[in-house]
């Protein structure tokens, strides 16, 4: 490591995927990986020891309390000094995911098929303070911003979520905090946005739009 290499951090619950992004990586002469973490706690340690100029962020974190769209926030609020620039390195490719790892802090997002060497310039570029996204991510934001009508909002993705899960109306009002007459108000502003009328209609509707994803 010299003092003109690029600092990287990794964040991924997976140790194949954190050993060979770590090889990759550590094999040039510009770059080199500081540390590998899979939670809150370790990366935030990890960033106050190392000071890495980019992170490489995976969104879903397995059995982790927290996902990776809450560290980006933590991050962006929780550390002294300038915040690491994050670069989502994920599978997850919905607009409710792009939308809010970028509303989060995320700098870049890109998708774990892309090429080693679209990777590699995405980190340089991500160091610079450049925006980098996947040619699929870029269509997902190109679409969204396109289509023709009103869009869907944050909480209205969420109640999609839980319906896709097979919620009920009772069981969506206890796990949003809300009355039962309000979650039948977000489903019919759903219905009307999406074009449908039934429940299963706006999963599926919601599911081929990518505006949610099934695990």
């Amino acid at each position: 490591m010299t003092d003109t290499d690029i600092l990287v951090l990794l964040v991924d619950d997976h140790p194949v995927v954190r050993a060979g992004l770590a090889a990759l990586i550590n094999g040039l002469d510009d770059m080199s990986v500081v540390a590998e973490v899979d939670d809150l706690e370790s990366t935030l340690r990890a960033v106050r020891a190392h000071r890495p100029q980019v992170i490489l962020m995976d969104l879903n974190l397995g059995s982790a309390e927290h996902s990776g769209v809450e560290i980006i926030a933590e991050l962006q609020r929780g550390v002294d000094g300038p915040a690491p620039k994050i670069l989502v390195l994920t599978t997850y490719q919905t607009e409710s995911d792009i939308l809010r790892a970028l509303d989060a802090g995320a700098l870049g997002y890109l998708l774990k098929d892309a090429p080693a060497e679209e990777l590699l310039s995405a980190i340089r570029a991500t160091a610079r303070g450049e925006t980098v996204l996947s040619p699929a991510i870029a269509a997902t934001l190109v679409r969204r911003s396109s289509q023709p009508g009103p869009t869907i909002t944050e909480r209205e993705v969420e109640v999609l979520e839980l319906l896709a899960r097979g919620m009920g109306n009772k069981e969506l009002a206890k796990t949003m905090f809300i009355s039962e007459g309000t979650v039948k108000a977000h489903l019919a502003h759903v219905y009307g946005k999406l074009g449908v009328d039934t429940r299963a209609g706006a999963v599926a509707a919601a599911i081929e739009r990518r505006i949610i994803r099934v695990n």
